[in-house]
């Protein structure tokens, strides 16, 4: 079932001004604006659809025949906010790389520490980058510019950006990051300033709306299952055994999912999109007595926001706004080591939470293949004269999104979705609830 017009979101592009700047490309296929790609969303990229689907136009990614800045002339800025993530540096060196040998653009700037380095009183210095100086950084994990949570004054980076005489800026962060872009991209409106401001997103989780993936997920679930290994090995190497591994993801389980998924031998898998009882017959505490008892052994992979209504309600935020989460996994396994004693049974656990290793190596080839694009993307739009917009892969193509669309909601698990199927047939968590 396709949904009507009526209900189509908008995804037009804004641009400050005509392209009548010949590009200093010499590249065979530029994109036709006049022709709009077309494709069909599922639940698996709308948050909003059920088992209905969505045709929606959008403005294809890649190199235009005319720009609106005069590359040399061009002034450009890059920020790096929010948590680490693998393949950051990667996309700061494929937007100095794209600027400095394919357009001729003489200055790209470093803003160290989030958007904290716009801000006079914190007297951050900032960073030139050059092709020199950014050659081996995909090597490193982490962001060489730095980062920070926690807004700040819009009109305060605007004020920035004009004593700096910056025509681009390139904005790499997580939802909170692309809201913020979008207010400066309104103060710059208000300003009647020529600004391009282009957003690069960036969330391990992969839980942005319209968006198929997030770059760093392939590296976070590769490392995800080497932990999930480890866990495996654990528990296989005494009777009555459980690993239990704790994975990203506040509100969305794709992390946790994908890895299971990867590594077909995990037996429960603990995710946001689905609650889930301690007690009870068809608790989960039960259903790891049925397991262990059944096979020796167990692997609980559980998602940091999973049952999150079995914990006492915790009112605080962290600095980027986000709801400070409750221990389920100490919960877990207090209440698992309580429960085997209550029943006289032995039950050993071992607990691994890798998530800031996970979170601060480099990128994978494919994440790296994946930055890449991101960066020639960014750099490709932003020359035209879009502002307003993320770069990013829907589907198979690359794509810009306006900055409205991506920030109004957060993308999660359909757990009635053939996807989800398979996830549950990987794990024959169900048999052990006894649900089948």
């Amino acid at each position: 079932m396709i949904k009507t017009s009526c209900s189509l979101p908008d995804t037009t592009i804004p641009t400050l001004g005509p392209a009548r700047i010949a590009t200093p490309l010499l590249h065979p296929r530029y994109v036709d604006e006049s022709r709009p790609l077309s494709l069909v969303m599922t639940s698996e990229e709308l948050a909003e659809l059920d088992n209905e689907t969505m045709l929606l136009e959008f403005e294809k990614a890649g190199p235009r025949q005319h720009l609106y800045f005069d590359p040399p002339k061009t002034k450009c800025a890059i920020v790096t906010c929010g948590g680490l993530c693998p393949g950051i540096n990667d996309v700061i060196r494929a937007i100095v790389m794209e600027s400095h040998y394919h357009y001729g653009v003489r200055t790209v700037l470093g803003i160290r520490n989030g958007l904290r380095g716009f801000i006079p009183k914190y007297r951050y210095d900032l960073m030139e980058l050059t092709p020199k100086s950014v050659s081996n950084i995909h090597q490193f994990g982490g962001t060489i510019l730095g980062s920070s949570r926690g807004p700040q004054e819009p009109t305060e980076i605007v004020d920035a950006l004009e004593r700096l005489n910056i025509s681009v800026l390139f904005v790499i962060g997580g939802d909170g990051t692309m809201r913020a872009a979008k207010a400066i991209m309104d103060e710059v409106a208000l300003r009647r300033r020529k600004i391009s401001v282009i957003g690069i997103p960036k969330t391990i989780d992969n839980d942005i709306n319209f968006i198929t993936r997030t770059f760093g997920f392939d590296t976070a679930v590769e490392k995800a299952t080497e932990a999930i290994q480890c866990a495996h090995v654990e528990a296989t190497g005494m009777d009555m055994g459980v690993g239990l591994v704790k994975l990203m993801g506040r509100e969305a389980g794709f992390i946790a999912a994908q890895a299971t998924l990867a590594m077909q031998e995990v037996n429960f898998l603990l995710v946001p999109e689905q609650p889930f009882a301690l007690d009870g017959e068809n608790g989960l505490l039960m259903a790891l007595e049925r397991r262990l008892l059944a096979r020796g052994h167990a692997l609980i992979v559980c998602a940091e926001g999973a049952g999150r209504d079995l914990l006492e309600e915790d009112k605080r935020t962290d600095p980027s706004g986000n709801p400070v989460l409750g221990d389920i996994c100490g919960l877990l396994a207090r209440r698992a080591k309580s429960h085997f004693d209550s029943r006289g049974l032995e039950m050993t656990l071992k607990f691994i939470d890798p998530s800031y290793i996970i979170r601060s190596v480099p990128a994978n080839a494919g994440d790296r293949v994946y930055c890449g694009f991101l960066g020639q993307q960014a750099v490709h739009a932003a020359m035209a004269g879009k502002t307003g917009m993320v770069v990013t892969q829907v589907k198979t193509s690359m794509v810009h999104l306006p900055l409205d669309l991506v920030t109004s909601k957060k993308r999660f698990l359909n757990i009635d979705s053939d996807y989800w199927s398979s996830v549950m047939e990987a794990t024959g968590q169900e048999v052990y609830f006894g649900k089948k």
